[in-house]
């Protein structure tokens, strides 16, 4: 029987099992959502343990779907939520506590008393192309080891395992208590501020600044290589495919060449543009980040602008206001009015990442009259991804000196294709969807199956890659100027807000 290639998508608020054929096609699928654990304003958390069981059951599902057994997957490959922080026993397998979520930012006093030392918030970067922030792990870690009595002496007494969830994954997946394989690959590593971007080893001057035990961190390896086996009903499957789900989408759109970069829209916005193998290090507010590497092949770098709010905003538009009843009715109700009605949404719920990295700032409407109405909410909802994302382009050209021929886009927003329209507009270039929009998923599949031979080359996997749509863009320059405009001063007044209670 033909045999397929599963690819764990591990996201933010769901988990995804999808099986590809030769072709890159869908076979099959399954998908579960998790809680969304909010303890405090400014905390997000998600259960460890009901994640890892969602998985295994959408793996059964996907391939019980397919009509097929375990013993017809040939591999796994996994992509997760990149810097989602996870610390669990390694005797008994269970967390310490509930994850804590990139989006999460209670390391913000943290990440403040740091970056007044010498080197400022950028003190880092040299090493590992990250400015400190809320946003990545190895901060998340150390505010645990502050925060929660007796972590640290578990940590020094070697009970203690730290890992992004792809760790927690593999290591539940290959045998957990016991003898689970504790790896992480390159592009989850270089998240975590505790990587060496030029070495791809753990930094030894951060760790001991940071005092981090190194025996607690996972072993670095290739995106694409061998991480263990998981044994499921007599089958052995390897799992040989592991990304952070950004640099997943970008192998998935096949942006294999310096110079090609790719946008997802999902929870959040992530763009990545190729930058070849050398890192190169931004001076605009970007950060420097690993997209892959195939096994002793050299690692590919690329530049990355982070939009902390996008998928996430229309959600808090259905869940917290209440003004739509599922997340898809956005695009209707936003067609209902001619144009934002000079209505504009910062969604700085957790600060403002690329290219101001402002943890301060917070989130705004701005422009309302008793003209205002739910269509021009929702048109705002909708053109505030657009114009963060034009924001990192802009940063982006700065750093790299290239200009944005097109730009390929993935993700769920990208059915929107209004959303599509304006970010066309803005941004003034094509915007290209690909036929396969499951791109995430689809490069942990690459991974994985060009590790066992599945697939035998790149270029056989760009060869996969078709267009599905494109949107030109059709807007007067002096509208779009003044939008921006205006978009921009919006943005000036989220970091002018002041916590009265400080």
């Amino acid at each position: 029987m033909t045999k397929y290639i599963a690819a764990i998508d591990q996201g933010t608020t769901s988990s995804r099992c999808i099986l590809f054929n030769q072709a890159g096609e869908i076979v099959s699928s399954d998908q579960m959502e998790h809680d969304q654990i909010l303890p405090k304003p400014g905390w997000v958390e998600h259960n460890p343990i009901q994640i890892l069981r969602n998985v295994e059951t959408i793996f059964e599902n996907a391939v019980r779907k397919a009509d097929a057994e375990p013993g017809d997957i040939a591999a796994i490959g996994i992509t997760n939520q990149r810097e989602t922080t996870v610390v669990w026993n390694r005797y008994t397998g269970i967390p310490y506590q509930n994850a804590i979520v990139w989006q999460d930012t209670r390391t913000a006093a943290l990440c403040d008393v740091l970056s007044r030392r010498h080197g400022g918030q950028d003190r880092f970067r040299e090493k590992t192309g990250l400015p400190i922030s809320v946003y990545f792990s190895g901060i998340k870690l150390r505010w645990l080891f502050d925060q929660v009595d007796g972590l640290y002496e578990e940590a020094l007494r070697g009970n203690l395992m730290f890992g992004t969830i792809d760790s927690w994954l593999i290591w539940n997946m290959t045998g957990g208590i016991t003898g689970g394989k504790h790896y992480t690959d390159v592009t989850n590593a270089s998240r975590t501020m505790l990587m060496n971007l030029k070495t791809l080893s753990w930094d030894s001057e951060i760790l001991e600044e940071l005092d981090i035990p190194v025996q607690i961190l996972p072993e670095i390896k290739p995106s694409s290589g061998y991480f263990g086996a998981y044994h499921k009903d007599g089958a052995v499957i390897p799992i040989s495919g592991v990304f952070g789900d950004q640099q997943a989408a970008l192998f998935g759109q096949t942006c294999f060449a310096a110079g090609e970069g790719k946008n997802t829209y999902g929870t959040g916005c992530f763009l990545l543009l190729n930058t070849g193998s050398v890192p190169v290090e931004s001076k605009n507010g970007l950060i420097t980040t690993v997209g892959f590497k195939i096994e002793d092949r050299p690692p590919v770098y690329c530049l990355e602008g982070s939009v902390a709010n996008a998928g996430s905003l229309v959600q808090w538009m259905r869940d917290n206001l209440k003004m739509i009843n599922s997340s898809a009715e956005i695009e209707a109700l936003a067609r209902e009015v001619p144009d934002n009605g000079d209505v504009y949404i910062v969604p700085a719920f957790s600060g403002l990442f690329a290219p101001y990295w402002r943890s301060d700032a917070r989130g705004i409407i701005a422009g309302l009259t008793r003209f205002s109405n739910r269509g021009h909410l929702a048109r705002a909802v909708l053109e505030a991804t657009a114009f963060q994302t034009m924001e990192v382009v802009e940063a982006m050209k700065k750093d790299s000196g290239v200009d944005l021929s097109m730009l390929k886009v993935d993700g769920g927003m990208t059915v929107n294709e209004l959303l599509m329209q304006f970010q066309a507009d803005i941004l003034e270039v094509p915007i290209v969807r690909p036929v396969i929009r499951e791109t995430t998923a689809l490069g942990a599949a690459y991974g994985a199956g060009l590790e066992i031979g599945y697939w035998h080359s790149l270029d056989e996997l760009k060869s996969k890659w078709a267009a599905d749509r494109e949107w030109k863009p059709q807007i007067d320059p002096e509208k779009k100027a003044k939008l921006c405009a205006r978009w921009k001063k919006a943005v000036i007044k989220s970091m002018g807000w002041i916590d009265p209670e400080s």
